[in-house]
C-alpha cells in the first residue's frame, strides 16, 4: 500500500503518519490542485472512495472552512449516478477533506486524445449522460459552471461528472493571460468571461463545448495564446469543422454568447431525440427572447453574497450556499476592489455575477464618441486615460484575487499590493498603448471610408475633418477596444471604476445622466461648428463652454 505518510504536501504540512484521515485509509495520490490533494481511499467497509485533503491554509482559515461547510450542505442532495457527489466530510478537523465517489474511468479529454473523436451512437449516449447529469444538478438548485472535458469521467462508456459546484471553490482552476481566475480558457463560457450573471444558461454552454471537443477531437474555440481564446468564446466564433452536420445546430445555438438564446433543458433533450432518430434538431430550438435566469424559487435574477453587520470597521462575508443567495442589493455595494480584500482561499473572483453597469457604459460611449466627433484630441487623450485606469485597476483587483485564492488572508497582503501598484500602473501603461494600435488603425480607415462614402453620394472632396466621419470611426475603434485582442481586462476594469465610482442605484442613474448630458453638448457644440470637428479647443474657459453648447 502506497501513502503520503513520509511525504509533505506543497504547503510544507504532513499527510498522517498512520495513513488515516478520520476513518479513511489512504491508498494513493489521484491528483493534486490549489485547494488540496486528492487521494484513493478505503472507507471503514473498504470500499474505494475519492479523498481531497485540504491544505493547511486552508484549514487555518475559519472563513473558508465555513464557505466549503455551505457548499457540501448543498452538494450533498445531489444523487445521481452521473455524478460524483460529495458523500462525507469533516471540515472541523485539523485537516479538513471532502469525500467523494471514486469512479475508475479515465477523464474525457485523455479518451479522445488516445482513441480519436466519438461518433455516432456513443457520441448520443454522451451527449444523453451529460445532460441528464446537469439536470440532476440544477434540480438541487446547484450551478457547475466549469463543465469541460477533464471533469468528466467514463465509465464504462457512460460520463460522470465530477468537480461540481465545489469547482469554483475549491483546486483545478486556471488563471487567464490577464490573471482571472475562472477557469480553463476555452471552456469558460462568455459570461464566466464578462464576470456577468452565471445561471443554469452557463452549463448549458458548458455541455456543448464538451459535446464539441468530443465531436471533433478538438476545443471548438481553438488553442493559443488565452486573450485570443477568450476573444473567441466572446464573439461566439466557435469552430464546429468535424462535428455530424445534423448535430452542429444544436451546439451552435447552446454556444451562443447570449445565454438568453441558447436551448433549455428540454430542447436539448428533444433536439438529441430527434438527433437520434434522423431528424433535424432545428425543429426542436425555440429560441427566442426568452431570458435564462438563476435557479431560483424567489424570483430574484441577479445573485450576490450577503454581508453581516461589519466587525472593526470591515464586511464579513458570510459563507455562500443557497440559503444565503440574496438579490444584490445596491444600496451598500462594495467597490470591486472591497469585494476582492473580503475574499479567501478557493474564493471564485467577486466580479463574477456583479452588475455590469450596460447602461451607464453606453452612455459613457456616447460622450466619448461625441467628445472625439467634437474635439478629437480631448476625445482621444480621455479614451486613452480612461483606458489606462481600468486596465490598471483590473490588474490590481486581479492581483488580489490571486493573492487570496492560492494563499488566503495574509497579514502582508496590504504591503504586497501598495508595492505592486507601480508594476500595475506600468503594465496598465503598456497595454493601453499596445491596445489602441488596432482599434486607431481601424478607426482611421473608418473615418476615410466614411468621408469618401460622403463623397460618392453628395459630391465634393472628401472631408475627413467632419465630426460625422469621426464618429464613425470612433464608433468602430471603440468595438474593436472592447471586444478585440486584449479587451478582457478593458471591459473587467472599466465595469470595476463605473462600479466603484456609482454604487447603488442612484448613484449609476446620476453618472448615467450626466455623462448623456455630457455627449449632448458635445454634440451641440459639434454642430455649432458646422459639424467640422476643433483639433484643440479654445484656450479660454468660455471658448470652451462654448465649443460644447454651453456657453451663449
Amino acid at each position: 500500500m502506497t501513502t503520503e505518510a513520509s511525504h509533505r504536501d506543497a504547503d510544507g504540512s504532513r499527510v498522517p503518519a498512520s495513513g488515516l484521515v478520520g476513518p479513511y485509509r489512504l491508498v494513493e495520490q489521484l491528483g493534486e490542485g490549489g485547494m488540496g490533494v486528492v487521494h484513493l481511499a478505503l472507507d471503514p467497509h473498504g470500499r474505494a472512495v475519492a479523498l481531497k485533503l485540504l491544505r493547511a491554509h486552508v484549514a487555518h482559515d475559519s472563513h473558508a472552512r465555513a464557505r466549503l461547510r455551505r457548499e457540501v450542505d448543498v452538494l450533498g442532495r445531489i444523487r445521481d449516478p452521473r455524478v460524483a457527489a460529495v458523500i462525507d466530510a469533516d471540515l472541523d478537523g485539523d485537516r479538513p477533506y471532502l469525500v467523494t465517489r471514486y469512479v475508475p474511468g479515465p477523464p474525457l479529454d485523455q479518451v479522445v486524445e488516445d482513441d480519436g473523436p466519438i461518433e455516432g451512437p456513443e457520441l448520443l449516449r454522451l451527449g444523453r449522460g451529460l445532460a441528464g447529469a446537469l439536470d440532476a444538478i440544477h434540480d438541487a438548485d446547484v450551478i457547475h459552471r466549469d463543465l469541460k472535458p477533464g471533469n468528466v469521467l467514463m465509465l464504462d462508456g457512460d460520463p460522470v461528472l465530477i468537480d461540481f459546484g465545489i469547482a469554483h471553490v475549491a483546486d483545478d482552476v486556471r488563471i487567464t493571460l490577464t490573471g482571472l481566475v475562472m477557469g480553463t480558457p476555452g471552456y469558460l463560457s462568455p459570461e464566466v468571461v464578462e464576470g456577468a450573471p452565471v445561471t443554469v444558461a452557463t452549463d448549458w454552454w458548458g455541455w456543448a463545448a464538451t459535446l464539441a471537443f468530443a465531436a471533433r477531437g478538438a476545443p471548438p474555440f481553438g488553442r493559443g495564446p488565452m486573450d485570443v481564446v477568450l476573444s473567441r468564446v466572446s464573439r461566439g466564433d466557435a469552430d464546429l469543422s468535424g462535428v455530424d452536420p445534423r448535430l452542429a445546430p444544436l451546439l451552435y445555438a447552446a454556444l451562443s454568447p447570449d445565454p438568453a438564446r441558447r436551448p433549455d433543458a428540454d430542447e436539448v433533450m428533444d433536439a438529441l431525440e430527434r438527433y437520434a432518430e434522423g431528424r433535424p434538431v432545428t425543429a426542436a430550438l425555440a429560441v427566442s427572447s426568452r431570458h435564462t435566469q438563476v435557479l431560483d424559487h424567489r424570483g430574484t435574477v441577479t445573485w450576490a453574497r450577503p454581508q453581516v453587520a461589519p466587525v472593526g470597521g470591515a464586511y464579513e462575508p458570510a459563507a455562500p450556499g443557497d440559503d444565503d443567495l440574496l438579490p444584490w442589493d445596491e444600496s451598500g455595494e462594495l467597490s470591486d476592489w472591497e469585494a476582492a480584500w473580503e475574499g479567501g482561499p478557493g474564493e471564485p473572483d467577486p466580479r463574477i455575477g456583479r452588475p455590469n453597469r450596460t447602461g451607464t457604459l453606453l452612455a459613457l460611449m456616447l460622450a466619448l464618441v461625441a467628445a472625439f466627433a467634437c474635439l478629437p484630441v480631448v476625445g482621444a487623450a480621455v479614451a486613452l486615460a480612461l483606458s489606462w485606469a481600468a486596465r490598471t485597476a483590473d490588474r490590481s483587483v486581479t492581483s488580489l484575487v490571486l493573492r487570496r485564492h492560492a494563499k488566503g488572508r495574509r497579514r502582508s497582503d496590504m504591503p504586497f499590493a501598495v508595492a505592486a501598484s507601480p508594476w500595475h500602473v506600468v503594465v496598465g501603461a503598456l497595454a493601453s498603448v499596445m491596445g489602441a494600435l488596432l482599434p486607431v488603425a481601424v478607426g482611421a480607415c473608418a473615418v476615410f471610408s466614411t468621408a469618401l462614402a460622403t463623397v460618392a453620394v453628395t459630391g465634393g472632396s472628401p472631408q475627413p475633418q467632419k465630426s460625422s466621419a469621426l464618429a464613425v470611426g470612433a464608433v468602430i475603434a471603440g468595438f474593436v477596444a472592447w471586444w478585440g485582442p486584449g479587451g478582457s481586462g478593458l471591459r473587467r476594469g472599466t465595469r470595476s471604476i463605473v462600479r466603484g465610482v456609482s454604487p447603488g442605484p442612484k448613484a449609476t442613474r446620476i453618472l448615467t445622466g450626466l455623462l448623456l448630458l455630457l455627449a449632448l453638448g458635445l454634440a451641440a457644440g459639434a454642430l455649432q461648428h458646422g459639424g467640422t470637428a476643433q483639433w484643440w479647443p479654445a484656450r479660454s474657459p468660455s471658448g470652451l463652454l462654448r465649443i460644447v453648447g454651453f456657453g451663449s
